[in-house]
């Protein structure tokens, strides 16, 4: 068990991020849960990630979230495993304006799937998972209270 401390920092850390994230092995799927602001944050990290020439090598990955285990790399192809969402940079560039494109017409309540459009092939789903301005994704962690 955590200690207040730890749980502490990693509420902190959620909130930081702006968004909830976990995998579901069973579904097959990542997802994301958060307001509309919270979510860019995502799609704005994406482009980072896209912009930094040092990421050009296969293989080369960014950690996110207090847990660490969502990461988005770099891929000769597009995929999104149990491991990863990755992709070549300008696949992972246009992610980030997918992601843009679709909280811009989305609603509260809509779950956004992103498999088709980014990785067909890929055996994990990716959902944007759309929630009101007040989420709070580190109440959607439930370790960590």
């Amino acid at each position: 068990m955590p200690s207040a401390k730890i749980n502490e920092m990693t509420q902190r850390e959620w909130r930081e991020l702006g968004y909830f994230y976990e995998r579901n092995d069973e579904t097959k799927e990542w997802r994301l849960q958060g307001a509309k602001a919270g979510l860019r944050k995502f799609a704005t990290a994406l482009r980072e990630y896209a912009g930094n020439p040092r990421n050009e090598i296969v293989s080369e990955h960014e950690h996110f979230g207090p847990y660490r285990y969502l990461e988005i790399g770099t891929w000769p192809t597009s995929e999104i495993t149990d491991h990863w969402i990755a992709g070549p940079l300008n696949e992972i560039r246009e992610l980030a304006s997918m992601v843009d494109g679709h909280l811009n017409m989305a609603s509260v309540g809509d779950c956004i799937c992103l498999r088709a459009v980014f990785a067909p092939v890929s055996a994990y789903e990716f959902v944007l998972e759309i929630q009101d301005d007040r989420f709070d994704p580190a109440m959607a962690d439930r370790d960590c209270w």
